[in-house]
């Protein structure tokens, strides 16, 4: 089984490739929205703003590619700014995501005793049962680093959520569309199982 990484310009594709590969996962960069159509399973990696990502896709072709590839029905995952281009928009910019997921991303509100952005590990509780989400146990932790998060529009799409302030979801799913706020590829362990788990949806 191979995961294809999306190579648009803001994505940490050697760390993912690095863990993909410690759980036995073979994986290939992808740079058009050819390779992305022609893929088993597709990761959707990033780091940085959202308006600069959904540029760096539409320019490329892929934001097509990947929305093209939702509705094949094989597996999709973003982490980090992956998971919230999932979405509609973002109070970030003015850009329109890939829609693939309906909701919006908002900023935390930053106070005295909540710095942002949100750095460092924390817990995600699962919501539901998944496949996603298979053999994680109840303390994992996870290594985040975001200012924004994701609103889904319906609340069954929430996989997993986080504490930092208030309540926010951290693990999205609709169908075969997935999404994972914090780094998979820098949480050890805990990471190597969500990704070994979508390399075997």
């Amino acid at each position: 089984m191979t995961v294809s990484l999306v190579d648009y310009g803001l994505g940490n594709l050697g760390s993912v490739a690095n863990m993909l590969k410690r759980v036995g996962v073979q994986s290939r960069r992808v740079t058009t929205p050819e390779e992305v159509l022609d893929s088993e399973r597709v990761l959707l990696p990033g780091v940085g703003a959202f308006d600069a990502g959904v540029r760096l896709l539409k320019e490329s072709g892929l934001h097509e590619g990947l929305q093209q590839f939702a509705r094949t029905g094989r597996p999709l995952l973003g982490i980090c700014l992956g998971m919230q281009l999932l979405v509609d928009t973002s109070a970030e910019g003015s850009e329109h995501g890939l829609g693939l997921i309906p909701g919006h991303c908002q900023r935390f509100v930053e106070s005295p005793r909540l710095r942002v952005p949100h750095m460092g590990w924390n817990h995600a509780r699962a919501l539901r049962s998944d496949s996603l989400l298979h053999g994680v146990m109840e303390d994992s932790r996870y290594y985040f680093v975001h200012s924004y998060h994701v609103v889904p529009s319906a609340t069954e799409d929430a996989l997993a959520e986080t504490e930092y302030g208030n309540t926010f979801v951290s693990m999205v799913r609709r169908e075969n569309v997935m999404g994972a706020q914090f780094h998979p590829e820098k949480s050890h362990t805990f990471g190597m199982t969500i990704l070994r788990n979508f390399a075997n949806i």
